[in-house]
């Protein structure tokens, strides 16, 4: 009981607003581990709230809490600076360094470390955080004199560690080393029944900022509220929620209301699916998104043999097809004797001559190709007809995809897409 009423009062403090057995839970591991020296890694999508997590455990830290507590954003550091921003220089170190510079591990000495999105750090950096976090030693830029430095660290990320390890983008002995204690923070749509309490929340909030009436939700706009997969997460919900209380005059509002803020387009393809009793959403990280392409051509592909056998079946006795009757072969391109090129497509008006069988099964006179397996190619062509569907717009793009704008910048580089 006592835990309990700890962290509503952790709650309460913070701004956390959930019931979500997930939340409790981190928010526990976050307390007990205050009082230790171990690193910890907060793992969570992009808008989650990862970001109080970190003052928790600083602030029921025993010691840790009266010393400093410095919080920074790896991925908005250029990547020429970042040594120099997390260790320090030296006067001269390179050009435009006047004098010399503390960098954050000196800076938050005997305090707290805060590494956000830690997975965008370059390679040699990643090199040097492990040598501090293994030694607590470090060399600022330009400088062979060591320093010690007593830093707690506690790093989060949006990015897919395990994935950017087998993709050579990050360290695994980093990981191991971060990962001393893992915090995971869920999505928001994994937790749908905080969605609608946090939009109460953020309607007073901006009632109180605005000095406007609060907005309230019809029954019917709430379960379209719940239903819808917020890819942003927090973050995403709280602006819907202040646009709409700057904006919108009748303080109640509908479903056709908050679908203006919302696209609800996407709900049916963002929404979790059942695919052979397995549960499948489309914004959980790259991974997620690439299984279910792969589900979903094994299912094209499956459709294609089936209709390939009733094809069969149903014209086997006979001596032609009509050409009205080829929509089951719609996905093969047909090679017959009399085409002039490989992919020729027969004219409406033609009738593809069904040769003699040496078997139940078998054609002589006709060979079926069919288009090919590759899950890359696969994958290219629908990021294409997606580029093609938008005009280029890569956001709009990545939407109808169901990924986020950075998987997509990355496919676009890995397949050398122009989208110029």
């Amino acid at each position: 009981m006592k835990e309990d009423i700890t962290i509503q009062e952790v709650k309460r403090r913070y701004g956390i607003i959930a019931t979500s057995p997930f939340i409790d839970r981190a928010i526990h591991v976050a307390m007990q581990v205050a009082s230790t020296d171990l690193t910890v890694l907060i793992n969570g999508e992009s808008g989650v709230g990862k970001e109080s997590f970190p003052r928790i455990i600083h602030d029921h830290s025993a010691e840790r809490k009266h010393r400093p507590y410095v919080a920074i954003n790896c991925g908005a550091i250029p990547e020429g600076t970042v040594d120099s921003e997390l260790f320090g220089h030296e006067k001269g170190a390179f050009t435009g360094s006047v004098g010399e510079r503390k960098g954050y591990f000196e800076e938050a000495n005997g305090g707290t470390l805060f590494l956000d999105e830690v997975g965008e750090l370059p390679a040699s950096t990643q090199a040097r955080l492990l040598r501090v976090l293994e030694t607590g030693e470090f060399m600022r830029v330009g400088s062979s004199e060591t320093r010690k430095t007593n830093v707690r660290v506690v790093a989060a990320t949006n990015v897919n560690i395990p994935d950017a390890i087998a993709a050579g983008k990050f360290r695994e002995d980093l990981y191991y080393r971060l990962n001393t204690v893992p915090i995971v923070i869920p999505p928001l749509r994994e937790r749908r029944e905080d969605i609608s309490l946090l939009f109460q929340k953020f309607a007073v909030d901006f009632s109180e900022k605005y000095r406007m009436p609060e907005v309230e939700l019809t029954p019917e706009a709430q379960e379209l509220l719940e239903r819808y997969s917020w890819p942003g997460n927090v973050r995403q919900l709280k602006n819907v929620t202040e646009q709409i209380s700057i904006i919108e005059q009748d303080r109640r509002i509908s479903a056709e209301t908050l679908a203006k803020y919302i696209d609800v387009r996407e709900a049916p393809a963002t929404l979790p699916v059942l695919y052979g009793r397995r549960q499948i959403s489309s914004h959980p990280g790259d991974a997620s998104f690439e299984r279910e392409l792969i589900f979903k051509y094994l299912a094209d592909m499956q459709k294609d043999i089936n209709d390939l056998k009733r094809f069969v079946a149903q014209w086997g006795g006979k001596e032609t097809v009509p050409a009205d009757d080829m929509g089951a072969l719609d996905s093969a391109i047909i090679l017959d004797e009399r085409s002039a090129s490989p992919g020729h497509r027969m004219h409406p008006s033609e009738s593809l001559p069904i040769a003699a069988y040496e078997d139940k099964n078998t054609f002589v006179n006709a060979e079926i190709i069919p288009d090919t397996l590759s899950l890359q190619e696969k994958e290219k062509e629908m990021i294409c007809k997606a580029l093609h569907k938008n005009n280029g717009r890569r956001k709009d793009t990545a939407a109808d995809l169901g990924i986020s704008e950075r998987t997509l910048y990355r496919k676009l580089k890995e397949y050398q897409i122009d989208t110029k």
